[in-house]
């Protein structure tokens, strides 16, 4: 399908679930859960392809970070520590599950024996991708030599988007079904009001410009370091740059902020919904099944841990789900939960705690390998 008609069908199911969400009984449900469902249910049917499109990769390459730079813009650096380091527990707590759940899901799925000497190798993976997303993953399968196994890499992959899909779905919509959406965040309500707010040229402008020349600057600095021994993700740099800027009044009270940056939220989560390739199942037969199961118990214990063991130490759900997606999704997606539920006190620490798990989940992810091994 040519690009341009992705990206319209991607615009216009951000556009019809946002419409549905003001005026029917949707608004129960929220625009970030609706948009997935229904880019889900499109790729799966053929309307727009699954998994694999050049509109996708731009989506994650340049409206991603956009969806983590604008909102930060208007994120006071006053009161965050509380909900910082409760954050920081849960996440632990959550990277802690995980890594047990993956070896124990593998052994109950019977993934050693289906696989022999491929699945220490699997089981790292799953650690690194659930404790700090899809990058490590594909870190420690370019390791192992797992991106040259054809059918299964392909099925693996595809088990983990479809699995972290429903695991977005689950961290928007448990906190509102818990009743604890928000100790201190806006609500769904009073969010859609500002996010309706009028964009003007002016507005539009300064902040496409400002979030792309900060995009740009936070590569060009992470490349620089990297040279030098400093291996600094780029998303550290550009979540400093936003928050420089945060604290000048006149850049918070910025009207367009809310709208564009929650549009760049919802366009990756469409993405995120056009991942949830189930016919990609089919390219490793009866393996698919177990992978699946695999995966399903590796998360579902996670999520046992972080809501049980967390619920200990945290009264608010909103912090559990959004630490909890940050281990299973990264930062990206962490903020796009927080921004979903209404939590602007939650926005920076979703991205410090999901930029850890990028180096935490690749450690952790090597660690099981070698265990299993």
């Amino acid at each position: 399908m040519e690009p341009l008609g992705v990206a319209a069908i991607l615009c216009a199911n951000v556009a019809l679930t946002e419409w549905l969400v003001r005026r029917t009984f949707l608004r129960h449900v929220g625009t970030a859960l609706a948009v997935i469902v229904l880019t889900a249910v499109t790729a799966n049917l053929g309307i727009v392809p699954a998994s694999q499109s050049p509109v996708y990769d731009g989506i994650f390459a340049y409206v991603a970070p956009l969806a983590i730079f604008l909102p930060l813009l208007q994120v006071s650096l006053r009161g965050i520590a509380r909900a910082g380091g409760t954050m920081l527990a849960a996440f632990g707590v959550g990277a802690a599950g995980t890594f047990v759940a993956v070896p124990v899901a593998g052994w109950i799925a019977g993934l050693p024996d289906a696989l022999g000497g491929l699945y220490p190798a699997l089981a790292g993976m799953f650690v690194g991708t659930y404790t700090g997303g899809s990058i490590n993953f594909n870190a420690l399968a370019l390791h192992y030599g797992m991106v040259e196994q054809g059918n299964l890499y392909a099925g693996a992959v595809a088990v983990d988007n479809i699995v972290t899909t429903l695991w977005m779905i689950v961290t928007i919509g448990l906190p509102r079904l818990l009743g604890r959406v928000s100790a201190n965040g806006d609500g769904q309500a009073a969010a859609a009001d500002q996010d309706s707010a009028s964009v003007g040229p002016l507005e539009l402008g300064l902040l496409l410009g400002v979030g792309t020349a900060a995009i740009w600057l936070s590569d060009l600095a992470a490349d620089a370091l990297a040279g030098w021994g400093l291996p600094i993700p780029s998303v550290l740099l550009l979540t400093s740059m936003a928050l420089a800027l945060a604290q000048v009044p006149a850049v918070a009270r910025i009207g367009a902020i809310r709208p564009l940056g929650m549009f760049a939220v919802y366009l990756f989560l469409a993405v995120i919904g056009a991942h949830c390739d189930l016919s990609a199942l089919g390219s490793i037969g009866a393996l698919a099944g177990r992978l699946m199961l695999f995966a399903l118990l590796a998360v579902a214990v996670h999520g046992l841990v972080v809501f049980s063991l967390g619920r200990l130490f945290c009264r608010d759900w909103g912090v559990l789900a959004v630490a909890s997606q940050a281990n299973i999704g990264g930062p990206t997606s962490a903020l796009a939960a927080a921004r979903s539920l209404g939590r602007q006190d939650l926005l920076l620490p979703s991205i410090l705690v999901g930029s850890l798990g990028y180096a935490a989940g690749t450690y952790l992810g090597f660690v099981c390998a070698e265990l299993v091994l």
